[in-house]
């Protein structure tokens, strides 16, 4: 078996997370960065942006999510929406995957015949840099889980944390030490996913 795939299987959502590891915020940051740095992207476009937050930083975006969320979300049901909060914030902190909607524009006018093309793309190059932080966080032994409360959250985020208006909120990765393992992970059976043809 091969160590990327080992890493590949390492990788789960952990909601159990703590503040206990050795590692700095610098250089989990350093993970992170290398991580996005090394994504692949279309025309080598590098659209994804990450704000880190750590501290009262982290603290801050669960609290602005658990306030706009609770004018959404029924009575009975917030208890346990402020649980899944308070996990999140519980870890040390959160990486936040935005799309630069410029250079996605940009590149839509140079090449008018991908136009249509560029914002699925951008989409996908966000995605494969999260899931890649994500993994090289697990070889790491950094817990994470992936989260997307946007749009509800953008106004008030980009407002806290200086966001420029032509970047896109598509997710927000938490991470912190495992402080409890991921449940059991099944799987769909391969002939109702995959074809091979010859």
């Amino acid at each position: 078996m091969s160590k990327f795939l080992d890493s590949l299987k390492k990788r789960r959502s952990i909601y159990g997370l703590g503040r206990n590891t050795d590692l700095s915020n610098e250089e989990i940051e350093t993970i992170i960065k290398d991580a996005v740095k090394n994504s692949p992207s279309a025309f080598n476009s590098q659209t994804s942006r990450v704000v880190f937050l750590f501290g009262e930083a982290n603290q801050k975006l669960w609290e602005i999510t658990e306030e706009t969320l609770k004018p959404l979300t029924p009575a009975e049901f917030f208890p346990n929406t402020q649980a899944k909060l308070a996990g999140f914030a519980a870890g040390i902190g959160t990486a936040l995957f935005f799309e630069d909607t410029d250079v996605v524009a940009n590149l839509q006018e140079q090449f008018p015949l991908y136009a249509d093309n560029f914002p699925d793309w951008s989409e996908q190059s966000t995605g494969i840099a999260a899931v890649n932080a994500w993994v090289a966080l697990a070889e790491a032994n950094i817990g994470a889980n992936l989260q997307h409360y946007n749009p509800v959250i953008d106004e008030k985020v980009a407002a806290e944390f200086d966001i420029p208006d032509s970047w896109n909120l598509r997710g927000q990765l938490v991470f912190g030490s495992i402080e409890a393992p991921a449940g059991e992970k099944d799987f769909m059976n391969d002939a109702d996913r995959f074809k091979s043809f010859n």
